[in-house]
């Protein structure tokens, strides 16, 4: 197959999935409920979106931070306004084109700063693995203060209000049945693809080298105590973002702390699942905030409501970035050359 038309059937299969799941979160919201919406919304604290917009840009300038930081070991201390700019055009490719912001992020500060696109790759898979660690981490936070979370999941999506206590899934029966269809599925490809067990003992072997290579290589970064820190702040933005969205809505306000670690957790998922997480992270968080027993049609206008403040901040931080990267460094590219003819006929 034609790579381009590879690419452009990925790219609109990453599209049909995302509005799929705005079908999905709207799609039993009747003519009341969007009544409900629609007042909840005309109502909301609008002007909480300025503190939230301020946080998350200042996560996303943490992460930049962080991301300085993984380069130090190459031998590379890229400006941190350059940083910034291109993570937040990185950012912005993404809500377009799934992937395209991490090569687009490398490339434009390989321009700015003189750095090797290629190197600057690697320290992208290790950011990622690290942001996987930490999520996995926050999972396990949401789970431990809320003990019985994971039921209330499990029977928010396989029993309906119907179902009788016998007809009830467990929750080890739905681990059971999952563990079966993933050793069924790798069963198959094992038989399609003519693998042994030992073939299969070594990628599994193989992917848990690169992950301990990866977190292992931390121990080279220069300054390991302030990557951590950033890292905590960085995720605590995020989480910052969440709980004070919780005061936007009337219906919301009782919420805290236990509630914004979900949100985190199921939020994060959904902006993986989907282009800029449109339809996915709404979806998931509608979802969420239903466990809590807050109706659909407000646990939807919420969700809506949190992903059009991220989606702003990125398109006016990206598209900003878009303009100022160029023209900043044009303004010091004149200054470094005015500096050098001055030195020019002083020498003289």
């Amino acid at each position: 197959m034609n790579k381009k038309i590879k690419t452009l059937l990925q790219y609109l299969f990453f599209f049909s999935l995302g509005f799929f799941f705005i079908w999905l979160s709207v799609k039993n919201i009747n003519h009341e409920e969007w009544t409900q919406i629609k007042y909840a919304l005309k109502n909301a604290r609008y002007y909480l979106g300025i503190p939230v917009f301020i946080i998350l840009v200042f996560g996303h300038y943490v992460r930049a931070l962080r991301w300085r930081l993984l380069m130090e070991p190459l031998g590379y201390s890229p400006k941190k306004s350059n940083t910034f700019f291109a993570v937040m055009i990185g950012y912005l490719a993404n809500q377009g084109v799934p992937r395209l912001g991490e090569v687009l992020k490398c490339t434009v500060l390989a321009r700015y700063e003189k750095i090797p696109a290629d190197k600057l790759v690697g320290t992208i898979i290790l950011e990622r693995l690290i942001d996987a660690v930490t999520l996995l981490i926050i999972f396990g936070i949401t789970l431990a203060i809320q003990p019985g979370l994971y039921t209330q999941i499990v029977d928010q999506i396989f029993n309906s209000s119907g179902n009788t206590e016998e007809k009830k899934i467990s929750g080890l029966l739905v681990l059971l049945i999952i563990g079966g269809v993933v050793a069924l599925a790798i069963g198959a490809w094992m038989m399609i693809k003519k693998k042994t067990i030992g073939d299969l003992q070594a990628i599994f072997k193989n992917i848990a080298a690169r992950v301990w290579q990866g977190l292992a290589s931390i121990q080279h970064l220069k300054k390991r105590g302030q990557f951590i820190i950033l890292t905590i702040i960085l995720w605590g933005t995020y989480f910052c973002g969440g709980y004070i969205g919780f005061q936007a809505l009337q219906e919301t306000q009782q919420y805290g702390v236990k509630e914004a670690f979900t949100i985190l957790s199921a939020g994060s998922i959904g902006m993986i699942i989907s282009p800029g997480g449109i339809g996915g992270y709404a979806l998931l968080i509608e979802g969420t905030m239903m466990l809590y027993g807050l109706q659909q049609s407000i646990a939807a206008a919420f969700g809506w409501l949190l992903w059009i403040v991220q989606t702003f901040v990125i398109l006016i931080g990206g598209l900003a970035s878009f303009v100022l990267l160029p023209w900043i460094n044009k303004k010091k590219e004149t200054v470094s050359y005015k500096d050098e003819s001055i030195a020019g006929v002083d020498g003289r």
